[in-house]
Formats: C-alpha cells, structure tokens, sequence
C-alpha cells in the first residue's frame, strides 16, 4: 500500500463555482471524516502545470499545496479553487502514520477519478460517495507519514488567501474566446462570469466551459476586454479594461483587484 500513492492521476479539472460551507450552530466550519492519499512525487514535480486543464501560473499561485477531490467533494468540478484545511484523524489513523496537532490548506485543483486509488477491492477510494482527497506529496507529508500510503483525515473548507490580484488567461481562436480565471481569494470559486469590450456598453454573460473556463462565442479577437465576476458567496468584482487592445491568444493578464 505503501507505494500506491506515487502513480500518477488522471485528472479533469479546473472549475471556479461550488457548494457552500457545512457550518456549525456556533457559525464555525464543522470539522468532517474523509480519506487522503498522495501523488506527484515527493517534489510535486508532476503536479506542476500538468495536469488536467490547469495552466503553469494556476500552480504557481497555489505552490504545492494543491489535491484532487473525488467526485463526492468536486461536485462536477464546482469545486475546484476552493481551499480546505485538512488534519490527520487521530481517533481513526494509525498512530504510527499520523502527524498530530498539525494542519495544512491546500487549493483543489483536480478530480480524483472514480475507479481510482487503492484498495481496488474496495472499488476506488475516489468512487461516490466517498469524500477523498489525493494530495500534492509534498501537503500530504504535513501530516501523515510516507509508509502509511493512506490515512483518514479532518477536514473544513477555509478562505484562500492569495498573492496579488485575480488573474486571466486568454485561450482558443475567433469566435471561441475562452478565458481561464486562477488565482482567486475568499471563495475561490466563481458563480457567474460577463465580459465587455471596448465598442460596447453592456454586458454579455460567458458560459462556464469546465472548471475554471470561461467562454465566449462572439469575435472577441484584438478587442480590449472588461471582466465582471461573482463569486460563489456573492461578492462581485468588475475588471475594467483589464485585457488591452491587441492581445493575442495565450497571453495572461494580472489585476490588482482581490477578492
């Protein structure tokens, strides 16, 4: 069991809109149960940009502290940006494989397939319903210990705090804008997405792609752009002017603007 956790994942990923937060009656996040497992090497070098629809600056911002959600947590990838703090659960691990009194936040950026991570006789850690995390090794080892393979954890989604402003990059061609937005504060994850350019004076709303993708079917090509996004707890920021006129595909541009 020890070294099921190395393999790499095939992963989906990438969402910004989600579920809202278990609360308790003293309007505290509630402490949950669910399983951790880990991947990507003990430098995380595979989970670097590489997996999944996830671009390099959306790692870069989330460092190694990152994990896939099976699909119980992913909620068809809604959740994806969000941020959870995660605890080894001393009532139920194996003392020898847990790190107690310890926590680590990382950032969902992918799905846990279903079908995957052993016990396979178990059908899949990441199978529905369970709730599961496949972590970045490098948050993993904050609280469990490398030999244990998998342990049972705590768990509460927490607010992201991020380095500098949301930021946006621009993808596909003429006539099929699609726009990835990363490094997010607060919720982390996007309930709605409208875009302006500069012969317009209204807005027209962009349809989620998947994840994190945004996308835009008019000829948006060369036109400088405006962005307004909703999160999922229902603040909104409007970017304006935030892409220039004469971008070209693939480019990325930074605001200052934080949620």
């Amino acid at each position: 069991m020890a070294s099921a956790p190395a393999r790499a994942i095939a992963v989906v990923a990438l969402v910004f809109a989600c579920s809202g937060l278990a609360m308790a009656a003293d309007n505290a996040p509630t402490w949950l149960r669910a399983h951790a497992t880990f991947y990507g090497g003990a430098d995380a070098s595979d989970t670097m940009g590489k997996r999944g629809q996830l671009n390099s600056e959306y790692h870069i911002s989330c460092g190694t502290r990152t994990a896939a959600l099976s699909q119980a947590l992913f909620n068809d990838g809604a959740a994806c940006g969000q941020c959870y703090k995660i605890a080894c659960d001393r009532k139920l691990a194996d003392p020898m494989f847990c790190k107690p009194g310890v926590t680590v936040t990382i950032t969902a950026t992918n799905l846990c397939p279903p079908n995957y991570a052993l016990p396979s006789d178990n059908g899949g850690w990441c199978n529905p319903p369970r709730p599961h995390f496949d972590m970045a090794q490098p948050a993993w080892e904050k609280i469990g210990v490398y030999k244990g393979g998998i342990i049972p954890v705590m768990y509460q989604r927490v607010p992201c705090v991020k380095k500098g402003g949301v930021r946006f990059k621009i993808g596909g061609h003429d006539y099929f804008n699609l726009v990835n937005v990363f490094n997010m504060g607060a919720a982390g994850s996007i309930k709605s997405m409208d875009i302006k350019t500069s012969d317009s004076d209204a807005w027209a709303p962009m349809a989620r792609n998947w994840g994190a993708n945004w996308q835009s079917l008019a000829n948006l090509t060369g036109k400088m752009l405006s962005f307004r996004l909703t999160n999922t707890d229902g603040q909104t920021l409007v970017f304006n002017n935030i892409v220039p006129t004469g971008w070209t595909f693939g480019q990325t541009f930074a605001s200052k603007l934080q949620f």
